[in-house]
């Protein structure tokens, strides 16, 4: 605990908090910039992140208070921020010069812990959540985590609703139901009677029912469009229940509902929510329709849950264990037909900026993309990387400028096919070329190949598969942490799930190089595209990457050899190939198979958030 500023309380400060507030049209006005301010004092250096799940504040209105307190001087414009010294001077005028954090450092203040016995249930959710479906944005789904999940049956049983009993869950894209089965099979036998899923995805269902298979747990699965009243065999039958419903008002009252729906009558059964920051006026709303179902709050915990997603929340959201009364009733007995989710109350798109290759792209309500959370695990359309960058607010009904395409591919044209070994080769029309125009690229006569396969051994190349996803992890994960510096997304296992799932679609352009029973040394992802604007088909290398063994060059040139040969197999006539501009070796390999530098990316990084007086709502 310091108090080193003493300071009396000036009028100038206050008028401080009221500016930014004000030019970021903050809905928590001035205490919330004082929020943002004391979290900064505590826990300096601190990321947007760190003080989102510190403040409650989703993430843009934070990165947009900490431009608005940069650009005044009272944050440092270095990553992670930090007050400077006109901002501790600001802090110990509003009288905050009081760093002390009682927060449980055992449970971070989750109030829960995960006791060595369930490590395992952990691991196993893990390997679940991997194979299991894809969060589908559209419907404000973003998976907790396997620590989460072991969490919320922690707090089923702190509270006593378990072990015994019956179990509602109303959605299940969380797997808790499988986590509920797991954690009984860890300790040696169930801790429920029966678990009920209710949810409209055939996919999360079927999932749930093979998994839990064999896990002594009896799950019962049901089909079901919440925005019809529940089936009247799961009326008032069950003991507790729990939901994470979509993150806005309606779908709360919605989703509880249900919940009430299915509870045996009488008070004292509980209902566990789980649900996303929002202003206060909005929670206050949340809080209305907890109120207007006859529900009380018996316990409340902030940051209970992680998200692997959520990023505008800080990936984090509360955990509320409510009790029935004897005035709890449903408040939608019928259909209900309003907005539901997030993407359904939207009126404005926002415009993003990939950070790799500058194309910009709207999302929002009638774009390609509803949230941004779906372009990110696409990646950019026109280099396939990221990450993205927010900009400005644009109503969804104004046209796109052709500033917002993105740019033309570098061309790189090739002559004749090639047969690609497996596949049958594609004939190829000779193009009409421009005067002018150089063709970088033919492909090698057979003493040509033979040397290369000489050079390269013991390196071969082949179709890449699921055995290679751990490797091909670890390649992203250098390839992002070479272009995109602290900007990187650098977990190998997020890269080696999102590769997988891009596997099971299409494996066609993913190369691997290896040597006779070894893990790949070498990694090629080649992926054909279409230009928004002129509809022309082009190819585009989102990864080339290799390891550093002794001929790593001539590895290098193997793959992206076995990618041009793909590309003209599909009579693909325009090659796009984007590379770090500190990258010097791969540049080198580029120019060496005819690759022209066509364009140049000029790059200035600004403050992250909204640009000024733009809402960051």
């Amino acid at each position: 605990m310091t108090n080193a500023r003493r300071h009396p309380r000036s009028t100038t400060a206050d008028s401080v908090l009221t500016e930014v507030a004000e030019a970021v049209r903050l809905q928590e006005g001035p205490p919330g910039v004082r929020s943002v301010l004391r979290a900064l004092r505590r826990l300096a250096p601190a990321s947007t992140k760190d003080l989102s799940r510190a403040t409650g504040l989703p993430v843009p209105i934070v990165a947009a208070l900490g431009n608005e307190l940069r650009r005044r001087g009272f944050v440092t414009t270095q990553r992670p921020s930090r007050l400077t010294e006109a901002g501790l001077d600001l802090v110990a005028q509003l009288g905050m010069d009081l760093s002390l954090d009682a927060t449980c450092t055992t449970c971070d203040g989750r109030e829960l812990v995960i006791p060595d016995v369930l490590d395992e249930a952990v691991l196993r959710l893990r390997a679940l959540m991997e194979s299991g479906p894809a969060a589908d944005m559209a419907i404000d789904q973003s998976h907790c985590t396997a620590e989460t999940k072991v969490r919320r049956v922690l707090a089923l049983l702190t509270a006593g609703t378990l072990p015994g009993g019956s179990l509602l869950l109303i959605g299940d894209d969380d797997l808790v139901s499988l986590a509920v089965a797991v954690v009984g099979d860890v300790l040696g036998g169930p801790i429920v009677e029966q678990v009920t899923v209710v949810d409209i995805s055939p996919e999360i269902l079927d999932y749930i029912r093979k998994a839990s298979a064999g896990l002594g747990t009896r799950v019962e699965t049901v089909q079901h469009d919440l925005r019809l009243p529940l089936p009247d065999e799961l009326h008032a039958q069950h003991d507790v229940a729990m939901t994470d419903p979509p993150y806005t008002a309606e779908g709360a009252r919605l989703f509880l509902s249900r919940a009430v729906e299915g509870l045996r009558p009488g008070p004292s059964h509980s209902v566990f929510f789980s649900f996303g920051g929002k202003s206060p006026d909005e929670m206050l709303e949340v809080q209305r329709e907890i109120m207007g179902l006859g529900l009380v709050t018996n316990g409340f915990v902030r940051n209970f849950n992680e998200y692997e997603g959520s990023g505008i929340l800080g990936g984090v959201g509360f955990f509320q264990h409510l009790l029935t009364t004897t005035s709890t009733a449903p408040t939608h007995a019928g259909e209900f037909s309003g907005p539901l989710y997030t993407g359904d109350k939207r009126t404005r798109q926002r415009e993003y900026t990939c950070v790799a290759c500058d194309a910009r792209f709207r999302v929002g309500p009638g774009a390609r993309w509803t949230a941004v959370a779906a372009l990110r695990e696409e990646g950019c359309p026109n280099c396939g990387k990221g990450p993205f960058r927010p900009g400005r607010l644009v109503p969804a009904e104004d046209p796109a400028t052709p500033a917002e395409q993105p740019p033309a591919p570098v061309r790189a044209p090739v002559q004749s096919p090639v047969q690609v070994p497996g596949q049958q080769a594609a004939p190829v029309p000779a193009p009409a070329a421009p005067v002018g125009r150089t063709h970088g690229w033919r492909p090698p006569a057979e003493q040509d190949r033979a040397a290369l396969a000489e050079r390269a051994r013991p390196y071969v190349t082949r179709q890449a598969d699921e055995r290679d996803l751990p490797a091909i992890g670890r390649f992203e994960a250098e390839i992002a942490r070479v272009s995109f510096g602290e900007d990187a997304i650098d977990d190998p296992a997020r890269w080696e799930s999102r590769l997988g799932r891009a596997m099971e679609k299409s494996k066609e352009g993913m190369i691997v190089a290896h040597g006779p029973g070894e893990e790949p040394v070498g990694w090629c992802w080649v992926s054909i595209n279409q230009n928004a604007m002129t509809g022309d088909r082009y190819a585009n290398f989102r990864s080339l990457a290799v390891s550093p063994v002794d001929n790593r060059s001539d590895v290098a040139e193997l793959l992206l050899t076995a990618g041009l040969e793909f590309c003209l197999a599909r009579g693909i006539t325009e090659v796009v190939g984007r590379v770090h501009v500190g990258n010097v070796p791969m540049r080198t390999v580029y120019r060496k198979f005819g690759f022209d530098p066509t364009s140049l990316s000029m790059k200035l990084f600004l403050p992250e958030g909204e640009p000024e007086g733009e809402s960051a709502r």
